[in-house]
């Protein structure tokens, strides 16, 4: 950080665009911003009580106003560095800011003419403000307060001493001061109101986040009882076809028949990916209390990985290229393993004839690319990346894999990007801490 960009922090002056946009984080930038605006107005002040005293010959009561820029600089001497060690503000702080702001105006319009001096129309900037920063009760607390200070400026005020001049001078010099008014508000309202907006958008967007994660989150929990129900009525079928399949095999007229004693045995194959699929969606659901956590290392996890699933795929080629300059300790997370598979399935059904599964740790996170020369994705799927039902196959619940897949991450801690590759076929980079798989007893944290 330099000297300048340390400057500016200790000013509130910083950038504030990379902040989150919680809401109580927007009212945290709001509260940034008055800062800033505050440095302008003591600017501005210092800069009309020059022009008022030394270039137009009108006496101030200088040590007097003086007070009102010295006291807002030490505002914001104060707050900026608690501002800095915070992470929001409430709706009460910034009505609180605002009024201080309405205090030093008041105090100085007191000192130079109350309501007749031709700034007295600053107060509706502070009204603007409000208006847009406070919910509505703060919001009209301020127009109170505001319009009685107004009120009480127009019986309780110091007249100014004003040099001797025409009638005509005097509205001429009056004139001159409402248009340098109205300039100042007319800038300051769309320097301001204008990045407000933007972080009530932010906040707005923030919020639409959320609702959308609840949704996505509530629909995975039925697709959980669904899959767990569903788990729960195959176990039966799957146990009887198992039972007949054993039988066949021993028969002696099936047995001297080599192809159906091919067919049986890839049957049975297939039998137990089912049982280990159903048995998988049980103990996600936490009901395969028999069978404890299992420990062991990345790459063998991964390398279990791929070879499951590439010994029911033989016409899909998955190379791993492995980058890890360790071999950490992790619990085989069976979630994670159908995140796998997921995506290789969706390699196969696009078309995909060779898979690159790429590996790397990078600062305590684990990152993965897989890429294929299938199809790769479409423009519309891209865009609504983990959006359940974003299918081009055209079925009936098609789509829940990449959905599935990018909540299984989050719930990890873990991110998921996808492109298409220039050259053809698709590629998909997830990025989740280590630490979320680690063993309990080596510090980790395992567990969704």
């Amino acid at each position: 950080m330099n000297s300048w960009t340390a400057f500016g922090r200790a000013l509130g002056l910083e950038s504030w665009r990379d902040t989150p946009a919680s809401p109580a984080a927007a009212n945290l930038r709001n509260m940034l911003l008055l800062t800033q605006l505050r440095w302008l107005a003591v600017v501005g002040q210092l800069v009309t009580i020059a022009v008022v005293e030394w270039g137009l010959g009108i006496r101030l009561p200088l040590f007097w106003l003086l007070l009102a820029p010295a006291g807002l600089t030490l505002v914001n001497l104060i707050s900026v560095p608690i501002l800095h060690r915070r992470r929001g503000a409430s709706d009460q702080e910034l009505l609180f800011a605002l009024l201080i702001d309405v205090g030093a105006l008041t105090w100085q319009l007191f000192l130079s003419g109350g309501a007749t001096n031709p700034f007295a129309p600053l107060f509706l900037m502070q009204v603007v403000l409000g208006a847009v920063l406070l919910s509505p009760a703060y919001a009209w607390l301020l127009i109170l307060v505001t319009s009685f200070c107004f009120a009480a400026l127009g019986v309780f005020f110091e007249p100014l001493i004003l040099p001797a001049v025409s009638e005509r001078g005097l509205f001429g010099l009056y004139l001159q001061g409402s248009l340098a008014c109205f300039v100042l508000i007319a800038v300051l309202l769309v320097l301001f109101v204008t990045r407000i907006s933007q972080n009530l958008k932010a906040r707005d967007a923030y919020l639409a986040g959320l609702r959308q994660q609840a949704a996505e989150q509530n629909h995975i929990v039925r697709m959980g009882l669904l899959a767990s129900g569903a788990a729960h009525e195959l176990g039966t079928p799957l146990a009887s076809i198992s039972v007949i399949l054993s039988d066949w095999k021993r028969l002696p007229a099936l047995a001297d028949e080599p192809e159906i004693a091919n067919d049986i045995a890839e049957m049975q194959v297939a039998l137990e990916r089912c049982k280990a699929i159903v048995t998988g969606i049980l103990m996600s659901a936490g009901e395969a209390r028999g069978e404890a956590p299992e420990r062991t290392t990345l790459r063998a996890f991964l390398s279990e990985v791929v070879a499951e699933w590439q010994a029911t795929h033989c016409k899909v080629v998955i190379e791993l290229r492995d980058g890890l300059a360790e071999d950490p300790p992790i619990i085989s997370d069976t979630a994670l393993k159908q995140v796998f598979s997921a995506l290789f399935d969706n390699a196969a059904e696009a078309g995909a004839r060779r898979v690159e599964l790429w590996t790397a740790l990078i600062a305590g996170e684990l990152v993965i690319t897989i890429a294929d020369d299938g199809r790769g994705f479409p423009p519309e799927i891209l865009e609504r990346l983990g959006q359940p039902y974003q299918s081009t196959k055209g079925k009936p619940g098609a789509g829940l894999g990449l959905f599935l897949l990018v909540n299984v991450l989050r719930t990890l801690g873990g991110s998921v990007s996808a492109r298409a590759r220039p050259g053809g076929g698709a590629e998909v980079r997830l990025s989740l801490p280590l630490a979320s798989l680690a063993p309990l007893d080596n510090g980790g944290s395992h567990g969704r």
